[in-house]
């Protein structure tokens, strides 16, 4: 068995699950600027959280609408995304996102991390 073209992690969840615990990540780490969770799910997101950013820099409405159809339900995060964030980084190429580790989760031994904004 090949492993080509196999990308990203399952997380224990369906397809639909991962995608809306994507999407809740994102907009929380856009919202709050930064977020404790597991290691794996911390790099899961960091690609996407980046290329929304990257995204925004763009600043045209192409790129608002291209965001609002990913976050139709968070007005707030678009505007402080497109007004805030992507002003912040735009000497900055890529590497928007930091994981630092904290340490394991008491019952299971995950490894915690925050993910937060450079």
């Amino acid at each position: 068995m090949s492993t080509h073209g196999i990308d990203g992690r399952k997380l224990g969840r369906s397809g639909g699950d991962r995608t809306a615990l994507y999407k809740n990540l994102t907009v929380s780490i856009l919202r709050y600027e930064r977020v404790k969770t597991t290691e794996a799910k911390a790099k899961e997101i960091s690609g996407q959280v980046e290329k929304v950013i990257t995204l925004a820099k763009r600043g045209d409405l192409s790129a608002r609408r291209a965001v609002v159809a990913q976050f139709p339900n968070e007005p707030l995060v678009v505007n402080k995304l497109f007004d805030e964030i992507a002003p912040k980084y735009a000497d900055r190429t890529s590497g928007y996102t930091r994981i630092v580790h904290i340490g394991q989760r008491r019952g299971d031994a995950a490894e915690i991390v925050q993910i937060e904004l450079v």
